[in-house]
């Protein structure tokens, strides 16, 4: 999370989101894109993460129906 904070484009290549890291990169390089940037980046892994949760929610319920 701290990552997604102080380097967001850096957070997003990293969960696989090679352009969106990239535009991301771009738009941290002026100060005040800085923190849009920043809040972007921490909604990215929040969405990562539940789609996670999610796709292991679904996994588990394909099991159970078995």
């Amino acid at each position: 999370m701290l990552l997604a904070i102080l380097i967001p484009g850096l957070s997003m290549i990293v969960n696989g989101h090679f352009l969106k890291g990239i535009i991301c990169f771009i738009l941290q390089f002026t100060l005040i894109g800085w923190i849009p940037a920043a809040i972007w980046g921490v909604a990215s892994r929040n969405q990562d993460l539940a789609e996670k949760r999610h796709r292991e929610t679904l996994a588990a319920l394909s099991q159970v129906r078995r």
